[in-house]
């Protein structure tokens, strides 16, 4: 139970304002609300700010991977690589098209996938016969991955490759360009706790208008014409054919009015969170019970994830409760993807399997790291936090 008169601090709250309120009122006025202009404004102004050709807003990251990889041509013997420190939407995309996984382990003490690591992967994969056509590097956290190593893996191996960005805007890989913009796709998630929102939705990017147009049709039912053309054209709107057997995965417009808004306030957005970071990482750092995130890059801190040290007095399962009844909300991020049964039966995979992924997710916990956190809330559970690693 929390003190009384104390307020809970949720782990994690979307920054809504007066402006959003308006601009999905505007919509909703207007007559128009599923896909239409207010989503191709979106797409333009979000291709804008990351420098990309293309961008192709949907009502879902995990839409935007799985539509990336069915335009790669990933399909049944195909084997796509990802990490299995990642959410499960990452890695079901690919069992969606029936190719196969191969997981390869994160950096010891970090949270991206490894590049020394994934190079052995790669090469065992290839001798046990799988025929390799795509990785998948996730930018954890907010953690910009190492993209000019991971690119020239890649190309060794002959991959495509779609970045999972879920958690990463609005940063820059270290080869200079934003995240989600260095593979063939980039995918980026809206839902309600990332760091810009529309409630749910996603976007993908790209470069190739190949697989743009393949996209762009799929997402709407494999049918060659917009909702909005048939709509506002000349042509007669009762007119189009199905050209593909595609999905339902379109952004409405008034997700997409949100998001612009979002997307104005982001570099606003990433400053705070960098702010709070800031913090929690100088109050934690001479704590030597807590081990504080390890930044080789840039961060676009979605999340932070602290680790309880391996000599600790406290376990990280107990500094959660401790939390709890002190009125903080944290959760975990994240349980590797090869200890779901699902994950775990098909593959026969071990706990042992992935050590380093193992030995992070023992550790972990995520603070509460948002932009409508003021000063006393982050001091509120830099407080809690102490008070939870002392010995009880």
């Amino acid at each position: 139970m929390t003190n009384p008169g104390t307020e809970f601090i949720p782990f994690a709250l979307p920054s809504i304002g007066r402006e959003e309120e308006e601009a999905v009122l505007r919509v909703l006025r207007s007559g128009w609300l599923t896909t239409g202009k207010e989503t191709q404004a979106f797409e333009a102004e979000f291709a804008s700010k990351v420098g990309s050709t293309c961008a192709l807003a949907l009502n879902s990251a995990t839409a935007g991977l799985h539509l990336s990889l069915e335009a790669l041509g990933i399909g049944p013997g195909d084997t796509v690589v990802t990490s299995p420190y990642t959410f499960t939407a990452t890695a079901e995309v690919v069992r969606y098209l029936g190719a196969e996984l191969v997981f390869s382990d994160i950096s010891p003490g970090g949270f991206n996938i490894d590049p020394r690591i994934l190079r052995e992967t790669l090469r065992a994969a290839e001798k046990n016969g799988h025929r390799l056509k795509a990785l998948i590097p996730v930018h954890i956290g907010g953690e910009a991955c190492g993209m000019t190593e991971l690119q020239s893996i890649a190309g060794e191996f002959g991959l495509a490759i779609v970045e999972d960005a879920a958690h990463a805007f609005p940063v820059r890989s270290d080869d200079g360009r934003w995240t989600g913009t260095s593979g063939d796709t980039g995918v980026y998630s809206f839902y309600a706790t990332k760091t810009i929102t529309t409630g749910e939705g996603g976007m993908v990017v790209t470069d190739n208008d190949k697989i743009a147009e393949r996209i762009r049709t799929m997402r709407l039912h494999g049918i060659d014409r917009s909702i909005w053309d048939r709509y506002t054209s000349d042509r007669a709107q009762w007119a189009y054919s199905v050209v593909e057997a595609g999905y339902k995965y379109n952004m409405t417009d008034l997700a997409a009015a949100l998001g612009r808004v979002q997307l104005e306030k982001a570099e606003t957005f990433l400053a705070r969170r960098k702010e709070i970071a800031a913090a929690y990482t100088e109050a934690f750092r001479e704590m030597p019970e807590l081990d504080t995130p390890r930044t080789s890059g840039d961060h676009a801190w979605h999340l932070y994830i602290l680790k309880v040290s391996r000599d600790s007095r406290i376990s990280r399962d107990n500094l959660i409760e401790s939390l709890r009844r002190r009125g903080i909300g944290t959760s975990v991020h994240y349980i590797p993807l090869h200890l779901m049964p699902y994950y775990r039966d098909r593959y026969a995979f071990s706990p042992g399997d992935f050590p380093n992924a193992m030995d992070a997710y023992s550790r972990c916990l995520s603070l509460p790291i948002y932009p409508g956190m003021d000063d006393a809330q982050v001091d509120r559970v830099i407080q809690a936090v102490k008070n939870g690693c002392k010995a009880e």
